[in-house]
C-alpha cells in the first residue's frame, strides 16, 4: 500500500496500526523510537511539520537484554519539588543497627526544627540538628524517610547538589525489604566521616555470590584478607558484598565541591548496577528525561544473576534516606578515622554537623517496557512535492503478519 500522505497522517497511521505495547507508549517516546528504527531522514526529524516538537531528536533510547529483546525505560514517578515529603513515610524507631546516637523525629518535627523542608527554587533538604549543644551521651535528632511505594525492580535516578558527610557522620541512600535480609538490601550511596569513596553495599540471604568476572570500574574490598564476594549477611562480619568507586569526587567534600551529581541505579532481571556522575559529566540522556544505561559505559559497580538469583533475593524494596550518627560503621571506626577526639564528644557541638545534609533536585523511578514489532527499511525511492524528493520508502512488518509500504 504506497501512501503520499501528509506526515501527521502517516504519524497517526502508525500509531493505529503498531502492536501493543509501544501503542501505549507516551506520544514523543514513539516518535522518537520510530525515528531512529525507520530512518526518517534528519531533515524531517527536526522539524516534523504539524507535529510541532521541535526538541525532538533523531535518536534511539532502545535497550536491549542479552537475548536481544528490545525496551525502553519510561518515567514512572518522579519525587521533587513542595509535594516531594508528600510521598514519603518518616521513621520514628530506634535503629536497627548497633551503637547509633541519632534519634529520627516524625514528620511534624522535622518540619518544626528545619531538619526536612524545601526552598524556594525546589531544593529538598533533610539535615541533623546543628543548632543544639547536648550533653556527652544525649542523642543527635536527624531524619531517615523511606517512599510509601514499594518498588521490584526499576530505573532509580538520584540528582542531588550535597550529601552528608564529615566525622561521627554515616548517611545512606539506599532500598531494603521490610523482610530484610530475605528480600535484599542495595546500598547505592554510602560512606562514614571524610571518606572520599562511595560504597555500594548488596545484603541478602544465603546463596547470593558478586561475579567477580562481571565488568564494573570500582574495586572489591577486602575484609580479614578475604574479597568482599559473598553478599550473605552473616559473612564476612556481615558486610555483605561491596565494591569501592574508584572516584574521590563520589563521596564527601569533593562530590559537594563538584556541584554533586547523579547517582543511578538499574535494577532488573540481568543484574543490579550502580553509576555515579559528577556534575559536569551527566549523560544528556538522563537530563532528557530518556536515560539508556548502555550508553554510559561501565557501572561503579555490578552485580549479575550468574551468581546470584535476583528475583530470589531481592523484592518489594521501599527507597530511603538517612543520616546515621556513630554506630557500627561510624563508631566503630572512629578512632582510626583520624577524627578529633571520641564519637560521643563529636556529637556534643552543634557545629560539627553543618555537613551533615541531604540537598536534592529530584529522584526519579523508571519502568522496564518490552517492546513488540518490527520495523525494515527497504529500498526504493518517493516524492513529497513540499518535503524532499528521493525520501526513503519505508516497509513497516507488524507482528510479522502484516507489511505497509509508506512512501513519504
Amino acid at each position: 500500500m504506497l501512501l503520499n500522505a501528509h506526515p501527521t497522517c502517516l504519524f497517526a497511521l502508525i500509531l493505529a496500526i503498531w502492536p501493543q505495547p509501544l501503542h501505549a507508549l507516551p506520544g514523543s517516546e514513539i516518535w522518537n523510537v520510530l525515528a531512529s528504527k525507520i530512518s526518517i531522514p534528519d531533515w524531517f526529524v527536526q522539524s516534523p511539520p504539524s507535529i510541532q516538537h521541535r526538541e525532538l531528536e533523531k535518536r534511539d533510547g532502545t535497550n536491549y537484554n542479552p537475548d536481544g529483546t528490545p525496551f525502553l525505560w519510561l518515567p514512572q514517578d518522579e519525587y521533587s519539588g513542595k509535594n516531594f515529603f508528600d510521598d514519603f513515610d518518616f521513621f520514628i524507631w530506634d535503629d536497627p543497627t548497633q551503637y547509633v546516637q541519632s534519634d529520627y523525629v516524625n514528620r511534624t518535627t522535622a518540619f518544626e526544627k528545619n531538619l526536612a523542608y524545601v526552598t524556594d527554587d525546589n531544593k529538598v533538604v533533610m539535615r541533623t540538628d546543628n543548632t543544639s549543644t547536648l550533653e556527652r551521651g544525649q542523642h543527635r535528632d536527624s531524619v531517615r524517610i523511606n517512599t510509601k511505594k514499594i518498588y521490584t525492580t526499576g530505573l532509580f535516578i538520584l540528582d542531588l547538589d550535597k550529601a552528608p558527610y564529615g566525622c561521627a557522620i554515616w548517611p545512606a541512600f539506599w532500598s531494603t525489604g521490610f523482610n530484610w535480609p530475605a528480600e535484599g538490601e542495595i546500598d547505592i550511596l554510602e560512606g562514614v566521616h571524610d571518606n572520599e569513596h562511595n560504597q555500594i553495599t548488596w545484603h541478602t540471604t544465603q546463596g547470593c555470590i558478586y561475579d567477580e568476572n562481571a565488568t564494573f570500574t570500582g574495586t572489591i574490598p577486602q575484609h580479614d584478607g578475604v574479597p568482599s564476594t559473598d553478599c550473605w549477611n552473616q559473612a564476612n562480619q556481615g558486610t555483605g558484598c561491596d565494591v569501592i568507586e574508584w572516584s574521590r569526587a563520589s563521596y564527601g567534600p569533593f562530590f559537594e565541591a563538584q556541584g554533586g551529581g547523579v547517582l543511578a541505579m538499574k535494577w532488573d532481571e540481568n543484574d543490579i548496577s550502580v553509576w555515579s556522575f559528577f556534575r559536569a559529566a551527566i549523560p544528556k540522556d538522563i537530563t532528557a528525561g530518556t536515560p539508556n544505561p548502555s550508553e554510559w559505559g561501565l557501572p561503579s559497580a555490578r552485580l549479575m544473576n550468574t551468581m546470584c538469583d535476583l528475583p530470589k533475593h531481592f523484592a518489594r524494596h521501599t527507597v530511603i534516606f538517612d543520616i546515621t550518627l556513630c554506630g557500627a560503621w561510624a563508631g566503630a571506626s572512629y578512632a582510626t578515622s583520624g577524627c578529633p577526639g571520641t564519637c560521643d564528644e563529636r556529637l556534643m557541638h552543634p557545629e560539627n554537623f553543618e555537613t551533615a545534609i541531604w540537598q536534592i533536585n529530584s529522584l526519579k523511578v523508571y519502568r522496564k517496557q518490552l517492546l513488540s514489532g518490527n520495523v525494515t527499511v527497504v529500498s526504493g525511492s518517493g516524492a513529497y512535492a513540499s518535503m524532499k524528493a528521493h525520501a526513503p520508502v519505508i516497509s513497516l512488518v507488524i507482528a510479522s503478519t502484516l507489511t505497509f509500504v509508506i512512501s513519504i
